[in-house]
């Protein structure tokens, strides 16, 4: 009977929530790096030089690391549906005023105040996951939601290179009609997760009593399971040094990330190809990243092994970084950020299914909050350094070597934190 209502039961709110909760990733990741496109145009348009628009583009993560774990705190007193809608109505209508920058000084303060408006989205719906789903499937969930992150690249890629096209329809730069109008979805979105959104098991009206109820119960043993080893204040959660291990990781897989956001379009469109070709060439490397993420996620869960699951998919998107560096033609570069994507992409689910595991409660929020604040500043310091090193070189090559580096990095701290975690498992497994 169990087994047939878990089936029942997680079947019944999957459905409901997580696809739901990939469309707001997907609108939310659209706006984070619409800027990659934008940049074909708009850095000529406005004055901006590869070190300036690096910089700038980066600089919305300071917003994010500054805001990220207040935040987070707010979201689990106040609850995810009002929050959630906060930070998507506000994050599109800075994004929206994204069309009006002018300058160097106008581009860097509405990228910080982006990151400040959408700080808490990311780490608040992997907090929120952590009240519905039970850990043994929270691995493969997590990937589910962040496939909109490639999702977007897919599906967003060939739109933000079409509306490049718009160019002087009203008077307006094709790069302004792609900020209002890609910004839209977030503001529109915010209103419904109001009406939409549950915050807790116990407020699911749409589960039926015995479904509620065995919901409820089964996150209640698995909080009171981990109660013992789990550390539940916020400020134990801040200083538990594995938190700052994972950020560090995740530092790295972050610095991949968004130099793929920032930079790809202009890496591909060095070959000679249109904003329009560009949009459909970059759509290609995360196609291949969806599959490959949801599949390795399923792997990590049915084995239950996380560690192994993180270095790989790093030291392949080291490798195909690299690859980009040195890539004579289209196709080849196409080739190395399907390397880069799939591994980036893979690496993060088994790596977010890992601080549940022994931080819950508001120690859990500000413990995923810190890794992802202090981890996303990768997202920086990798377009940064990339824009300036294009500068002095002239050539991307220099940077992606740079931010491959972090990646290996990365796997060889997962590595480390393993070692050290079974260390700390051992004496109490022997003391038994």
């Amino acid at each position: 009977m169990a087994t047939e209502i878990q089936t029942r039961v997680l079947r019944k709110f999957t459905w409901r929530i997580v696809p739901f909760i990939m469309l707001l990733y997907f609108v939310a990741f659209i706006d984070r790096v619409n800027i990659g496109f934008a940049s074909l145009t708009m850095n000529k348009d406005i004055g901006l030089s590869p070190t300036v628009y690096g910089f700038g583009a980066g600089i919305f993560f300071w917003g994010y690391f500054l805001f990220e774990v207040p935040s987070n705190i707010i979201l689990h007193k106040v609850g995810a549906r009002i929050w959630i809608a906060r930070v998507m109505i506000t994050w599109g209508i800075v994004s929206a005023a994204m069309a009006f920058v002018q300058g160097p000084t106008s581009f860097y303060a509405l990228r910080f105040l982006l990151g400040v408006a959408e700080a808490g989205f990311f780490p608040g719906i992997i907090l929120y996951l952590s009240y519905w789903f039970p850990a043994r499937q929270r691995a493969a969930v997590t990937a589910l939601f962040m496939a909109a992150a490639p999702l977007s690249t897919v599906l967003g890629s060939p739109v933000s290179g079409a509306l490049l096209e718009m160019d002087g329809m009203l008077g307006f730069k094709g790069w302004q009609w792609l900020f209002v109008l890609e910004a839209l979805p977030a503001v529109l979105l915010g209103f419904v997760v109001l009406a939409f959104l549950t915050d807790r098991p116990e407020k699911a009206k749409w589960l039926a009593d015995d479904e509620r109820r065995w919901l409820v119960e089964t996150m209640n043993v698995e909080t009171t399971s981990k109660a013992a080893t789990a550390k539940h204040s916020i400020w134990r959660g801040l200083a538990d040094p594995r938190v700052l291990a994972l950020a560090l990781i995740y530092f790295g897989t972050s610095a991949g990330l968004y130099t793929l956001g920032v930079w790809a379009p202009q890496i591909i469109k060095q070959f000679g190809l249109s904003s329009l070709q560009v949009g459909f060439l970059n759509a290609l490397p995360a196609s291949a990243a969806v599959v490959a993420m949801v599949l390795w996620a399923r792997h990590s869960d049915r084995t239950g092994e996380r560690t192994w699951h993180v270095v790989l998919a790093c030291l392949l998107a080291a490798a195909g970084l690299a690859f980009a560096g040195l890539a004579t033609g289209v196709v080849t570069v196409l080739i190395a950020l399907a390397l880069v994507n799939i591994g980036i992409s893979s690496a993060k689910p088994p790596l977010w299914s890992m601080p549940t595991l022994f931080l819950s409660g508001p120690a859990a929020a500000a413990g995923i909050a810190t890794i992802n604040s202090i981890g996303n500043l990768g997202g920086f310091v990798g377009p940064a350094m990339i824009g300036w090193i294009k500068d002095q070189t002239g050539s991307f090559v220099g940077g992606l070597y740079c931010v491959a580096g972090l990646l290996v990095l990365s796997a060889v701290l997962t590595l480390l934190l393993s070692r050290a975690q079974t260390a700390r498992v051992e004496p109490v497994t022997q003391s038994h």
